[in-house]
């Protein structure tokens, strides 16, 4: 028999809530992978990456949840993400690599891959999904809260930068190239 107290209303809307955001996020970069387009992968991983972000924030001012035991329930096995993560891969080519500083406070510069952040990412939330489906809200936020502090906030931190960073580049070097153009374009004219 189940011995723990319920868990109230409000941690179950907010599970609800959490759960909706992960279960879209995790439909989106599935579909982002499947598409395989980098151009509008970008900006679309840009939104999803905020989005959870946002998520994740909410979790981490929340009063820490408790797991019931010492150890995680089973919930059969984990989503063989292997693919997602090679067709991120393919689709990021040559901005798949990207170097970031783990901890501030400990400035070391670290070099990753988005695309295996992105799944260590979704591998998270799907794991807390797989104990919230299940029926087991206190152990779902518990998980979400945890990975989230431990893990994937601070992976989503750094893949929403490096995102951020593509495109900027891919909008703001534009421009400069551009006006480098035209003003060269207009010293030519000026000289004769």
């Amino acid at each position: 028999m189940n011995d723990e107290q319920p868990i109230g209303g409000d941690a179950e809307d907010f599970a609800q809530s959490m759960a909706d955001s992960f279960s879209s996020f995790l439909l989106a970069l599935r579909e982002i992978a499947r598409e395989g387009d980098a151009g509008t992968a970008i900006p679309l991983l840009l939104l999803e990456i905020s989005q959870i972000s946002l998520a994740g924030a909410r979790l981490g001012v929340q009063q820490d949840f408790a797991p019931r035991e010492e150890y995680q329930p089973d919930v059969g096995p984990e989503a063989d993400l292997d693919q997602l993560r090679l067709r991120l891969a393919a689709m990021l080519d040559n901005v798949d690599t990207y170097s970031y500083v783990f901890d501030p406070y400990v400035p070391e510069v670290v070099e990753s891959q988005l695309s295996d952040d992105l799944t260590s990412i979704a591998s998270d939330l799907e794991t807390g999904l797989r104990h919230y489906r299940s029926g087991d809200v206190a152990e779902a936020l518990w998980w979400w809260q945890f990975s989230y502090v431990s893990s994937w906030g601070n992976l989503a931190g750094t893949a929403l930068n490096a995102l951020l960073s593509v495109l900027a580049h891919d909008r703001l070097d534009q421009d400069f190239a551009t006006d480098a153009e035209d003003l060269a374009a207009a010293e030519e004219m000026l000289e004769r």
